[in-house]
């Protein structure tokens, strides 16, 4: 059969198969399986049937553990279900596993597989997570590639109906998950043919029905648990066969066959590897290349690793082997071996025992690799055949990293290359947020299923949010393609943005003969001179082509702005040449509808008129004969950073964290402070300068900056001694903090991403040229070096006293030093600003708990960290610990530091006669009610831990009272302990706990960022996501109402609630922030946090914030359980009325607008049911708003 081709990822070959044979699909957001629940949605939304004509049925739930108890329900109740899941995801599902597997339910659950959090978390893949679920009685297959994905995920589904044993069927997560190649896809006749139809009705027989009523999940007792648990053997010890037999039938439908153990490589080999996944790939290309040389080498994939076959197993092997290398791919301390490992150990030592080994006993050791998908090379995978040559091998090994701790790492060639000359490999440097990835997605689609050639498409970007670097590395060529790693030898690079050359060396690696491919402003006759020496060195040396656009013009142009990937991908097929010009133009423009079309006209026709722009601006440039060049790459960090930055930072920042030894790396996850600092960017083409004769000294840019880069200070004339002759300065215009003061606002040019909100919110409009405001964008690369010297200059201005500042106005609160600073946050960011003030309010004595999403990557992600430490050494000590439990993380924050301050306190009483009683006294009894009071107590605590020390040399039988004392010292002055996280855990996943933790009554803040979707995953919808609003998993709408977070809160009469919008209404947010600290209980403020996943313009999108406020969709209150115990209505409604009708806000964004496009009746009814939950909910706020409470008798 002539099956069709197409070019997709391995989430979108597993969701494929996945939708097509289930009736129920639960899903939950987890990266990096998210896509696969996507794709379900997206179809569903558009009617797409399964192969019965059915839509199955899609549901959204709270938590992995809600989407695996609706799971373990439908089967229940006969239905075909299935998940998708990953990580930590996968762990919060085990309870629910067993269950299924000791019922003996058919279901397959698709994982990504991921690392597990540890000492840090990490997105990217290894069998971690799976390898956590051995025990669930779950069977386990593996698929390697992304065709295996789509292979696999049918074959169990088919195994899992006639085993009755639960699968997961699992693939790398991001490496196989994410990786783009050319597969066949099934037809629906295939599947069919795959599922019985016998078993499907067999199982929906055994469902749970009043009609043949039967009980399951009894309680039993130690007299008959045992032998109930061993009831399934005979279902395990055919479990094997039936997945066989199931291989065996797909290969007669395909033509592809499997098998439990696939093994290649010589038929008389001495030295094999035993693994699974898609590291498999690149050692069986390796295997082929060492066997062509005569090499007596061979690999074995296993395939079905729960139930572990021990006869099938054994037949795959050949029977020379002297030697055996088995390699996984995770971690576990303390064991005597990682999983496979031991499992091969035990395989070959139970057929010895029983006679039954047909070779000698082998050498066998064991090794791991590609932990958090490091790359794992041809040039490792010969590293660990030669070790198996030794008379020793190594042991417990590790390869792909330097392991000078314990010695266990195995040395590779990197040079060591087996890739085939004929294919192509490209490799694409772009900025998140700027399509280069989504462009490189569509180029590999369009030469996959335009042309006869394999294709892969594979890309890295870290996990910060945009603004980061991306490669796109593209392979295709008429050979397989088997290499799972990054290209190191390009033919082609791209380069998106001209000052990734002076960060980057990216044309190292490049091929003699290559083409190279710049985005610059400058012209072609000047382009040459403002290389790197470096960059024109390697052009004259490997005779590279140079090929030059200003993508920028053309993006301007045709109104598609920062957004060049359209551009950058023309170039590309216009220089390549695979396909005639004008069918690349065409292919490029069908791709754009399929991409674009639900977005609108406007956006489709933008990026057909900039396809139709690029070709007459591109330009080959002639590479001179000689370097003419004196500029050099800049280094990572500056030369007087401190040791930890320039011996780990610098090294992880210049793309070289690979190099990084194990001695270098903090043994339990602790990091210091204040990095970002170090980090210059250097992202945005555009930045903000200052104009102080405009200038009213509002500090409204400073507020809402979202990476700290613009700040005010206010000084002495003499600390103006040595300034740069650029550095601006003029006289402060208040006389609040004495006379003659200056002020200055200054932009740390090179870590501003340029996104403008500075500008706009700016008041203060230039009388002379009224297009112009008191702070205006220019070109950032001509000022940037002066801007280096001033900035450093205005670092080092003293800061204000803190105890002098009127915090509770928004000019005077934005002089306080943010402890926040240069982030990872998408340019123009809504999260940030509210941060970064709470930094400012509360730094120097907060501690952070910070559930896993948008806020713990920008605010945790290496290389470099923002949370920063002041001058004194004090600043947020702040951790993460999960994305379910962030309420309860921070609770125990909470319970710690109030023992810590009881303990300090008694101890301090029973050395009162000793210390001394007024001081004693003076410490237990301080108020610490501002910034005053802090820095008072902190005296007095230093003079306590100096009389602690004078008392500890001469103890007096008190030595160990004295020394707990001061260790817990610190304690005795205010803690401010803050709950950070986004709506999709405190509305969803985390809102068991976070409703615990203010019942608890404690001391705790929580700030809720609510981008009302789940932002950090993508964008997918979660209770806060509005009605009518389009997201994923939501791709018709979301038809219910936004969940009334504050409300439900207020139910308790003892939080502090309040919620905010710094766009409407910046006084008000600073406000709330001070009056919910003060509060001596819980607090909850729920900020709006305008996304990017909003489709708006990020750089005016406080005017966003604002007419949600003024449509009501948001309305500004405050909920303050003091004002009741005054005899006053607690609750304060502090928006003006509902000024504009809902849609006059929502269709200002792009994530209501599609649904105009995608379902346009629908939309029209959704916007008028919303537009009434507005109007419903305005009413009942009024009604709490004009409550008046009875006056207590006295």
């Amino acid at each position: 059969m002539d099956r069709k081709k197409v070019t997709i990822d391995g989430n979108e070959a597993a969701a494929y198969v996945a939708y097509n044979t289930n009736e129920v699909i639960a899903i939950y957001p987890i990266t990096p399986s998210s896509n696969m629940g996507e794709w379900c949605d997206a179809w569903a939304a558009v009617n797409k049937k399964n192969i019965w004509g059915m839509i199955p049925s899609v549901s959204v739930l709270q938590s992995e553990g809600g989407a695996s108890g609706s799971v373990h329900g439908a089967l229940q109740t006969g239905a075909l279900t299935t998940t998708f899941t990953a990580s930590q995801g996968l762990l919060l599902m085990i309870p629910n596993m067993y269950k299924i597997a000791g019922e003996l339910t058919s279901t397959v659950f698709h994982v990504s597989a991921r690392s597990i959090a540890a000492a840090a978390l990490s997105i990217f893949g290894d069998h971690s997570d799976v390898m956590a679920t051995r025990a669930t009685g779950f069977a386990l297959l593996s698929s390697n590639s992304v065709q295996e994905v789509m292979d696999f995920a049918l074959i169990a589904q088919a195994a899992t109906l006639e085993a009755r044993i639960p699968f997961i069927h699992f693939f790398d997560g991001f490496r196989t998950s994410h990786e783009v190649m050319k597969i066949e896809e099934f037809t629906k006749d295939d599947m069919k043919a795959m599922m019985s139809d016998d078993l499907i009705i067999a199982h929906r027989n055994r469902a749970l029905t009043p009609d043949r009523p039967v009980m399951r999940g009894t309680a039993q007792n130690p007299d008959v648990y045992f032998q109930g648990r061993e009831t399934v053997n005979p279902f395990y010890i055919a479990c094997p066969a039936i997945v066989q037999k199931q291989m065996d039938k797909f290969a007669k439908l395909t033509g592809r066959q499997y098998n439990l153990f696939d093994y290649v490589g010589a038929p008389d080999a001495e030295r094999i590897i035993i693994m699974m996944g898609s590291g498999s790939e690149a050692a069986e290309e390796t295997v082929n290349y060492l066997v062509s040389k005569g090499e007596k080498v061979g690999l074995l994939k296993v395939r079905l690793y729960r139930p572990f076959s021990l006869d099938y197993f054994m037949k795959a092997l050949p029977k020379t082997i002297k030697s055996i290398a088995v390699l996984d791919r995770t971690k576990e301390p303390g064991s005597g071996g990682e999983p496979l490992y031991l499992d091969v150990v035990n395989a070959i030592s139970e057929k010895y025992m029983a006679g039954e080994l047909q070779f000698a006993y082998p050498k066998i050791v064991g090794g791991r690799y590609g932990l958090s998908s490091k790359e794992f090379t041809p040039a490792m995978v010969k590293s660990v055949y030669d070790n198996l040559s030794n008379e020793k091998p190594k042991a417990h090994f590790t390869v792909g990293i330097i392991e000078d701790v314990t010695h266990s790492s195995l040395d590779f060639d990197a040079t060591f290359s087996v890739e085939a000359p004929e294919t192509f490999r490209g490799k694409f440097y772009g900025l998140g947020a700027d399509g280069t990835v989504g462009a490189n997605k569509n180029s590999i689609k369009i030469i996959g299923e335009g042309t006869d050639y394999f294709a892969q498409g594979y890309f890295v970007y870290d996990s910060k949010k945009s603004g980061s670097t991306t490669v796109s590395h593209l392979r295709f060529g008429p050979k397989e393609i088997k290499s799972t790693y990054l290209i190191n030898k390009p033919r082609f690079v791209a380069c998106h943005q001209q000052f990734f050359l002076e960060q980057m060396d990216m044309l190292k690696d490049a091929s003699e003969g290559g083409t190279f491919l710049l985005n610059t402003k400058i012209d072609k006759e000047h382009v040459w001179d403002t290389l790197p020496e470096k960059v024109q060195k390697d052009l004259i040396d490997k005779k590279m082509k140079f090929y030059i656009i200003d993508a920028y013009k053309v993006g301007e142009a045709t109104g598609m702005g920062a957004r060049i990937n359209t551009i950058m991908q023309t170039c590309f097929f216009a220089i390549s040449e695979i396909f005639p010009q004008a069918t690349a133009i065409s292919m490029i423009k069908d791709s754009i509808k399929k991409t674009y079309g639900a977005k609108g006209d406007k956006i489709v026709q933008m990026n057909f008129d900039a396809v139709d722009q690029t070709v007459a601006n591109l330009f080959e440039v002639t590479v001179p004969k000689n370097v003419t060049s004196k500029l050099q790459l800049q280094p990572p960090v500056s030369g007087n950073a401190p040791d930890f930055v320039l011996d780990v930072t610098a090294k992880i920042i210049a793309g070289e964290g690979d190099l990084l030894p194990v001695s270098k790396m903090p043994i339990d996850g602790t990091f210091p402070l204040t990095t970002t600092r170090w980090e210059k960017r250097n992202i945005a083409l555009e930045v903000p300068v200052w104009d102080m004769e405009t200038c009213i000294q509002c500090n409204k840019c400073v507020i809402v900056c979202p990476h700290a880069t613009i700040r005010a200070k206010i000084y002495e004339e003499k600390d103006l001694k040595g300034a740069p002759p650029t550095f601006k300065y003029t006289k402060f215009r208040s006389k609040d903090y004495g006379e003659d003061l200056y002020y200055s606002l200054q932009v740390a040019v090179e870590d501003c991403t340029g996104c403008e909100i500075c500008v706009d919110v700016c008041p203060a409009k230039n009388k002379k040229e009224t297009k112009l405001k008191a702070i205006n964008m220019a070109e950032q690369l001509p000022i940037r070096e002066q801007e280096r010297a001033n900035w450093d200059f205005f670092f080092n201005i003293p800061e204000l006293d803190r105890r002098k500042v009127a915090v509770s106005k928004i000019k005077d609160s934005q002089f306080l030093q943010p402890l926040f600073e240069f982030s990872g946050a998408c340019a123009g960011c809504g999260e940030t600003p509210y941060v970064k003030l709470v930094s400012q309010l509360y730094g120097d004595r907060a501690v952070i708990a910070n559930a896993t999403g948008c806020s713990s990557i920008y605010g945790g992600n290496l290389p470099t960290t923002p949370w920063a430490a002041n001058s004194e050494g004090r600043g947020p000590a702040w951790s993460n610990s999960l994305f379910e439990d962030n309420a309860e993380f921070g609770y125990g924050f909470r319970l710690a530091i109030d023992n810590h301050n009881n303990q300090a306190k008694e101890l301090l009483a029973g050395l009162a006669s000793e210390i001394g009683a007024d001081l004693v006294d003076a410490i237990i009894n301080a108020k610490q009610n501002d910034e005053s009071d802090i820095y008072d107590q902190r005296e007095r605590v230093d003079a306590l831990k100096k009389k602690l020390d004078d008392m500890l040399k001469s103890a007096n039988g008190k030595a160990s009272e004295i020394k707990h004392l001061a260790s817990l010292a610190d304690y005795l002055v205010k803690k401010s302990v803050w709950i950070m996280g986004g709506d999709g855990w405190a509305y969803d996943i985390g809102y068991g706990g976070l409703d615990h933790v203010i019942a608890s009554g404690k001391n705790v803040n929580i700030l809720v960022l609510d981008t009302e979707v789940y932002s950090n995953t993508g964008g997918q919808c979660s209770k806060a996501t509005p009605r009518a609003a389009v997201a994923k998993f939501a791709a018709a709408g979301k038809q219910s109402a936004k969940k009334d977070l504050g409300l439900m809160a207020m139910n308790y009469g003892n939080v502090y609630v309040a919620k905010i919008a710094m766009g409407a209404n910046d006084q008000h947010t600073l406000r709330v922030i001070l009056e919910a600290e003060a509060y001596d209980g819980p607090s909850l403020i729920i900020a709006y946090s305008h996304c990017i996943a909003h489709g708006i313009n990020m750089g005016t999108a406080m005017q966003n914030q604002k007419a949600a406020v003024d449509s009501g969709h948001w309305p500004l209150f405050r909920y303050h359980p003091d004002l009741e115990a005054e005899g006053k209505n607690p609750f304060r409604l502090d928006s003006k009325g509902l000024k504009i009708p809902l849609k006059d806000y929502v269709y200002m964004e792009t994530r209501y607008k599609m649904l105009t496009k995608s379902h346009p009746t629908e939309a029209a009814v959704m916007i008028k049911e919303a537009q009434q939950d507005i109007i419903r909910r305005w009413k009942e706020y009024e009604r709490l708003a004009a409550y008046v409470p009875e006056k207590s008798e006295k």
